[in-house]
């Protein structure tokens, strides 16, 4: 017998609101048991970037060779890469132990909620022409998903829909188009699946500045739902997307009004990870 396991290949967030210390609150709320493997560690907070530091890459290998020599995964989220060496050790392990991975989740990091950069145009290649195949569900945000493409960001759902589905050309077996930079009162995601299946999902633009590790946070969750399919719960590739759109939307609403820094009208706070273990 064992839990649900979910694995983070992501940087690390000193604050707690992105990278892996919101993944693992996201694993662990969801009933996942978390395994993480460091790209990165950064000098950040609710105010943005100051400094990263990246382990050499075969450090990277290292650990997930270690891991998966050991660890059962049945679900792998994939978030900040640093830079080309990282992506390529990435992409070989996988390659070498698709396997061991489970589900795929890839959250393309590339640009942080404050809106320093955080990936290189080499390690941008990399992930276009070596990860996105690999994934089973890719993350961007409207930004990502024109860096991505190279093309101007979406300004409405329709142009979310053909970016959806340009992407998933590039070798996903599916695709979350992340909406939340458009302006309006309803949040809009487009979720493309192979076939050109293409669901709109819907939800409350909720106001505040605590949107901090919201795309960390969402793909961890799906990754979750994933290990938890993989344990024997039943969900179709939409609903575990939605759930996990549901446990993000429950955990920004119940942070709205959280303080955590000593400047909070600026910057951006982190939301609730706290929601299962509250109750609420």
């Amino acid at each position: 017998m064992r839990p649900p396991i979910a694995l983070t290949i992501a940087g690390s967030d000193p604050s707690g609101g992105a990278g892996i210390q919101a993944d693992l609150k996201t694993f662990t709320a969801l009933g996942t048991y978390g395994c993480a493997v460091l790209t990165s560690l950064t000098a950040q907070n609710t105010q943005g970037v100051d400094a990263v530091f990246t382990p050499p890459a075969s450090f990277v290998r290292e650990q997930l060779t270690t891991l998966l020599d050991d660890v059962y995964v049945d679900a792998t989220k994939i978030g900040m890469i640093p830079n080309a060496e990282v992506a390529e050790v990435i992409a070989d392990v996988i390659e070498e132990r698709r396997s061991d991975f489970g589900k795929i989740v890839l959250d393309p990091v590339m640009v942080a909620t404050s809106g320093d950069m955080l990936m290189g145009e080499d390690a941008m290649e990399i992930l276009r022409d070596r990860l996105l195949p690999l994934a089973d569900v890719l993350t961007p945000n409207i930004p990502e998903s024109a860096l991505l493409l190279g093309e101007d960001p979406a300004t409405d759902e329709e142009e979310m829909k053909e970016q959806g589905l340009k992407l998933i050309n590039r070798g996903p077996k599916s695709v979350l188009v992340k909406g939340g930079h458009l302006r309006g009162s309803a949040l809009v995601d487009v979720f493309v699946q192979l076939g050109n299946v293409v669901d709109v999902l819907t939800g409350e633009m909720i106001n505040t500045r605590n949107t901090h590790g919201t795309g960390c946070t969402l793909s961890s969750a799906i990754a979750a739902q994933y290990a938890r399919v993989a344990g024997g719960a039943d969900a179709t590739d939409i609903g575990v997307v939605a759930s996990a759109r549901e446990f993000l939307q429950s955990a920004i609403l119940h942070a709205k009004e959280w303080e955590i820094s000593k400047t909070p009208e600026s910057g951006h706070g982190p939301t609730n990870h706290l929601i299962t273990v509250q109750g609420v």
